[in-house]
């Protein structure tokens, strides 16, 4: 099966390098270009895409918002994001789009074909940089209040967060888990008000 990609940035010769990169590779195929972030989302709604290149700093609407409307019109597709900034707040930022991976645009040829290839199944990809970023925050909130919340969660929601974490489906949790949707989502919904969280992102 085809994985179909769309690029998104304003820069030719950015979606030029990423556009070659990505045609070397069996099976892949770009099925669209956007200049500006509302571009990308119409072309999104209209194409499909299996995953979306977005750079963050586009014109008429950045990549930041552009993640959360092609997210919300299409929740199966999955969107990397790549930047020329790097700063801790940013990076959460775009985790909490939905997006499943963020990429320095220094680090695309190096990493944007491995960001894709985990993207097409469904799992995160972080860059070590990212990585440190991410669980650096992770710890942190873990210490104090954060862990004291944590720790109020029952062993299933544990067990529930790690796989939804994991990038598994609600489905595919429950027959993991061998329990019925509706109960992951009830534990889903519990661990979201005890954490007091937003999203799950």
């Amino acid at each position: 099966m085809t994985l179909r990609i769309l690029l998104a940035d304003d820069h030719e010769v950015v979606r030029g390098g990423a556009r070659a990169l990505i045609e070397k590779e069996t099976g892949w195929e770009v099925c669209g270009e956007a200049v500006d972030g509302r571009k990308a989302v119409a072309l999104a709604e209209t194409l499909l895409p299996d995953i979306v290149v977005l750079d963050i700093g586009m014109p008429e609407l950045n990549g930041l918002e552009a993640a959360r409307k092609i997210k919300r019109a299409l929740p199966n597709t999955e969107i990397v994001i790549f930047t020329g900034e790097e700063n801790d707040q940013l990076i959460h930022e775009v985790f909490a789009t939905g997006a499943r991976s963020y990429i320095l645009k220094s680090d695309i040829s190096r990493h944007l074909v491995e960001a894709i290839r985990a993207l097409g199944q469904h799992k995160h990809y972080f860059t070590s940089r990212i990585s440190e970023v991410v669980f650096a925050r992770y710890l942190d909130g873990a210490s104090g209040a954060g862990k004291a919340k944590a720790e109020g969660l029952t062993p299933r929601e544990r067990e529930i967060v790690q796989l939804l974490a994991e990038g598994k489906s609600n489905k595919e949790t429950a027959v993991v888990l061998g329990i019925s949707i509706k109960t992951v989502e009830t534990h889903r919904a519990a661990t979201m008000h005890k954490l007091r969280l937003d999203t799950f992102a």
